[in-house]
C-alpha cells in the first residue's frame, strides 16, 4: 500500500480522501450505502443536502479547503444522480 501511495499525486491522494476514505467502510460496507438503506428517499436527499451545505459552510476555515470543497461536490453528484433517476 505505501508503495501504491508513493506512485500518487497529492491530487489523486485528495480524491481517495474525498471519494472512498478507508475510515468511512466497516467491514464490506460503505457509511453512505448504510445511510441510504435506513433512511427513506426524502431523508437521504436531505442528508446528501446537509452535507453539501456543511462542507461549504465550513469551507474558508479549513487549512485544505479544496478537499472540504470536493467532499461538497461529491454529495452534491450522489444528490444528481438521485434526482435524475426520480426523472426517469
Amino acid at each position: 500500500m505505501i508503495s501504491e501511495w508513493r506512485n500518487m499525486t497529492s491530487y489523486e491522494i485528495r480524491e481517495d480522501m474525498v471519494n472512498n476514505p478507508d475510515h468511512y467502510t466497516q467491514g464490506h460496507i460503505e457509511c453512505i450505502d448504510a445511510m441510504r438503506a435506513m433512511l427513506t428517499e426524502e431523508e437521504f436527499i436531505g442528508f446528501l443536502r446537509g452535507n453539501s451545505f456543511k462542507y461549504h459552510w465550513r469551507l474558508r476555515g479549513k487549512a485544505d479547503s479544496l478537499e472540504d470543497l470536493q467532499k461538497a461536490k461529491w454529495y452534491d453528484n450522489k444528490l444528481e444522480e438521485i434526482l435524475r433517476k426520480e426523472k426517469t
